[in-house]
């Protein structure tokens, strides 16, 4: 698989089955490296620490923004105050921003997936 971040890895959802050594396990598939999990596709996402969370490495976000109502973050193992900015920029296309370490972000994706809420999430591969 292409290792370029438009590398569509899954056209749908999924819940994250599993995390850790650098990546994630979902849909009986394994990734190395960040997710971006869009309610119609999981891709792969070349943020590696929240310094890199901003408006371009959410433009699919934005560009789903019809289909979210919540964007979970998990930030590795960092806790993070997203700026001002973006979470005004995700608010503006009525997205609620909810970051939270890697571990409690997929926990919490997992339970709304299995809602069926309208919910996303980007999540920094930890170690």
């Amino acid at each position: 698989m292409p290792a370029s971040s438009d590398a569509l890895h899954l056209p749908r959802s999924a819940p994250i089955e599993a995390y850790g050594k650098g990546g994630f396990a979902f849909a009986d598939m394994s990734h190395r490296g960040s997710l971006l999990c869009l309610p119609d596709a999981i891709w792969a996402w070349p943020v590696t620490t929240s310094a890199g969370i901003d408006e371009y490495s959410l433009a699919k976000i934005f560009a789903a923004a019809n289909s979210i109502d919540t964007l979970i973050v998990g930030t590795g193992t960092e806790v993070w105050i997203p700026p001002r900015g973006l979470r005004e920029a995700l608010r503006a296309v009525r997205v609620v921003l909810d970051p939270m370490q890697t571990g409690p972000a997929i926990r919490t994706y997992n339970i709304m997936l299995g809602e069926r809420r309208r919910v996303a999430a980007a999540l920094i591969a930890v170690p």
